[in-house]
């Protein structure tokens, strides 16, 4: 049983660190809607991705897909990276779903293969390793929305606006949606809101538990992100591959029955058993001080 276990099963990788960079956004690099950003000083360990695409609020096009698929897996070998946040550089906007325009001009194959990378995208950020967070500042609809479903926490300003509104477009969420929504609000709520494409605020996601907080919307319009950003920062200071064996446990034990979950449990705690990092988290406590986790 724990070996076909492990066999399913994907364990945080020995990673290989990328060169230390620092956050300064070019919004106006060639071709480039997506960018990646390593934060440094007290921050080091949050990576953040900007998407920029403001001609199209932020729609999932090709190129957008396709930048957000190399910046993921730049990032998936950067050991430094201990939290990974989601935001936008467009104000008012986090992601507007899909490109209706650019959809409008594909074949029905070529559609069935697009949607098919935009599940592939959503995977590939819900088994990103480190932790992730999506800072919503404005619009997440649709295949928007959909995003901010794959990432393990989200953070909205008040005055944001979310929903799956596919229905109302004469499609269904193809990226997620329909496994991810039910898995957060419960399967009648979660068939209310698909079924009638219905909007909501910030503060109305937060009272269903769609978002984890949500905060009053500034002048500068990135609250979210700010909240976003101190979340991350609690997280920075805990032992980096039990967080990561954490997200594997909880993740693929809610997928399953009881006894398989705790089989899973056990799997990723036998994982951490021989960390320095735990023998580190003892010392500390039998010291009296913090600890000083390297992630080993």
């Amino acid at each position: 049983m724990l070996r076909a276990l492990t066999s399913t099963l994907r364990f945080p990788r020995p990673w290989r660190p990328l060169e230390t960079r620092s956050c300064s956004y070019n919004p106006g690099a060639a071709g480039q809607v997506i960018q990646v950003c390593a934060l440094v000083g007290p921050d080091q360990g949050i990576a953040e991705i900007l998407m920029n695409r403001p001609s199209a609020r932020n729609a999932l096009g090709n190129v957008f897909v396709s930048q957000l698929l190399e910046a993921l897996a730049q990032l998936r070998e950067d050991q430094q990276v201990r939290v990974l946040i989601f935001r936008s550089g467009v104000k008012g906007v986090f992601c507007a779903g899909a490109d209706l325009k650019e959809r409008e001009q594909m074949s029905e194959t070529e559609v069935g293969v697009f949607v098919q990378r935009l599940r592939g995208l959503m995977t590939e950020i819900a088994a990103f390793p480190a932790p992730t967070i999506a800072a919503v500042d404005g619009f997440a609809l649709g295949g928007g929305l959909e995003l901010a479903l794959a990432c393990d926490l989200r953070v909205a300003a008040s005055s944001a606006v979310m929903g799956l509104i596919e229905t109302t477009r004469g499609l269904l969420p193809g990226a997620g949606g329909t496994q991810k929504l039910p898995r957060c609000l419960g399967v009648a709520l979660a068939k209310e809101l698909i079924f009638t494409g219905r909007r909501l605020s910030g503060a109305q996601a937060q009272v269903l538990g769609l978002v984890n907080h949500t905060v009053a919307q500034n002048e500068e319009g990135n609250t979210a992100y700010r909240w976003a950003r101190a979340l991350a920062q609690e997280i920075l200071p805990q032992a980096p591959i039990a967080v990561r064996l954490s997200k594997v446990a909880i993740d693929r034990g809610i997928e399953v029955d009881i006894a398989s979950g705790m089989a899973i449990e056990g799997i990723c705690y036998a994982q951490n058993i021989p960390t320095r990092d735990r023998l580190e988290g003892m010392a500390a406590f039998r010291e009296k001080r913090l600890p000083r986790f390297v992630g080993e």
